[in-house]
């Protein structure tokens, strides 16, 4: 019989400790929804003390989901857990994930504790989280680097005080496959009462091996793995819940289990995370890469054509990826538009949020002979940014030719008031930013710039990220529009309006 794994989706907390891939309380309900659309079983949805926002996204994430466990991580105190507690208390399922760390290094040089200490803190924490709920889970962080009979005794004590969840995390991605398997193996067999928890996995990317050690942990028995849509989190990222998920799935020949995932939802899933963090999707990305699917060899393509299995060991359509279209013009209606955003998972809020995203769905159209489901998405995720922001682009006019210094003429609002500004710069998105910059004067430095094309084809829009830092701050900007020139300015303009919210504490993780 085929058992369950467990996914445990933490793009909402770890996946937001990227650079600049903060994201605000609406969006993270955005994403939430998708990931319950995609039947995660757990969405950690934040770290609810690390901030009084983040604690109204912890809440508002449990507010919205019914299906899903809504989850928080608390460090292993008092203060943490409650908070936790009370952030997840809407949820119709709720955990509290607690954690401390049990390597020498980090018991003596960060938390300056000893060994016997790390253990009654540890106990304390689950049993006080057992006051808010029933399903907690436990982690001890840097469990790669800490003494084997140590973590034993760790997770057996805290196994008697009713934690349900036992996560071994490689908090600093240090670990190899066999290695981590091994230790995985020896925990579940040496732990007492091993037998009566769900043991978990939550691995760092740094050495690139983040999937194949979590995919050794399920081997070893670990029923649940803590992973990223995209890979997304701190540092080189996490494991990638796609690539978790439909390697359970192609190989159950090889790991006896599968998930309870929808993956038709995850190359959406994807591309709503990238386009809510600022992080593009790299083309050759494992299942939700453009090229993940393409064939360029002449033998691979003849193959496929006559039998699809091969050179594919999966379908496209099974992880999402689909040609849906409708074709725009002045005759498209309100109730098409509306019935397409429903069938893509996009939820407005009101009859008045509908009424603005289709007028910039007219717009567009008139722009753009075709529109895909990526167009909305881009389309809708701009109605939802603008709603409080600081900074709006008004208009934009800019001339360029070859051989003159191009000049950009930008109206944008501040707080509600138009202002106008005009550069020159070494081409037209230069001039467009120093236009900006001239009015604003945020001294913010630029990191990055990408382009990305949202669909096929010269009519395509255009996906501008901008990457700004500020006093040691970094944020990312997404803008989109068929004029790459007006997808920057966008661009800036968000990212300038993410520098102007309050900056989030950085929590600890696993």
């Amino acid at each position: 019989m085929t058992e369950q794994l467990i996914i445990f989706d933490t793009t909402l907390r770890d996946g937001e400790q990227s650079p600049g891939a903060s994201m605000t309380k609406d969006e993270k309900v955005r994403i939430a929804r998708q990931l319950e659309r995609l039947r995660v079983d757990v969405i950690e949805a934040g770290f609810a003390a690390a901030s009084p926002g983040d604690f109204e996204a912890v809440r508002a994430v449990a507010e919205s989901i019914k299906d899903s466990t809504v989850c928080s991580l608390a460090r292993a105190t008092e203060k943490d857990i409650r908070t936790a507690g009370e952030a997840v208390a809407p949820a119709a399922k709720k955990r509290i994930h607690t954690f401390i760390a049990t390597s020498p290094i980090h018991m003596e040089k960060k938390l300056r504790m000893s060994p016997d200490q790390v253990v009654e803190a540890a106990v304390a924490a689950v049993k006080f989280a057992g006051q808010f709920t029933d399903d907690v889970e436990f982690s001890a962080e840097d469990a790669v680097r800490s003494d084997i009979d140590f973590l034993i005794r760790v997770f057996g004590e805290v196994i008697k005080a009713g934690a349900r969840t036992i996560n071994v995390p490689d908090t600093v991605g240090y670990s190899v496959p066999g290695q981590w398997g091994d230790r995985m193996a020896q925990l579940i067999a040496k732990t007492p009462g091993a037998k009566n928890v769900v043991w978990s996995t939550h691995c760092h990317n740094d050495l690139g091996m983040a999937v194949a050690n979590s995919l050794q942990a399920v081997l070893a028995g670990a029923r649940q793995v803590e992973c990223t849509i995209n890979g997304l989190g701190e540092r080189a990222g996490n494991a990638s819940l796609e690539e978790i998920v439909m390697a359970v799935k192609t190989r159950k020949d090889v790991f006896g289990c599968d998930s309870n995932i929808d993956t038709s939802q995850i190359v959406p899933a994807s591309r709503l995370v990238s386009q809510i963090t600022g992080y593009p999707v790299q083309p050759n990305k494992a299942i939700v890469g453009a090229n993940a699917f393409a064939h360029e060899s002449g033998i691979h393509q003849d193959g496929v054509l006559k039998h699809r299995e091969t050179y594919e060991i999966m379908r496209a359509e099974d992880v999402g990826w689909t040609a849906n279209r409708i074709v725009l013009g002045k005759l498209s209606g309100r109730n098409a538009f509306r019935q397409r955003l429903q069938a893509i998972g996009i939820e407005l809020e009101s009859e008045q949020a509908l009424n603005e995203a289709f007028a910039r769905f007219k717009e567009l159209a008139d722009r753009k002979s075709e529109i895909f489901d990526e167009d909305l998405q881009a389309l809708v995720m701009g109605e939802v940014e603008e709603k409080d922001d600081k900074f709006k682009l008004v208009s934009l006019a800019q001339h360029s030719e070859m051989g003159e210094k191009p000049v950009s003429k930008v109206v944008f609002s501040i707080d509600g008031k138009e202002v106008a500004s005009e550069s020159q710069g070494n081409g037209p998105v230069d001039a467009t930013v120093r236009a900006i910059e001239h009015q604003v004067k945020s001294g913010a430095e630029l990191l990055l710039f990408s382009v990305n094309a949202i669909t096929t084809g010269t009519e395509s829009q255009g996906e501008v990220t901008m990457r700004l830092s500020k006093d040691g701050r970094i944020v990312n900007g997404m803008g989109a529009d068929p004029d790459i020139v007006v997808a920057s300015a966008r661009a800036y303009l968000n990212a300038l309006n993410r520098l102007a919210t309050a900056p989030k504490a950085n929590p600890q993780q696993p």
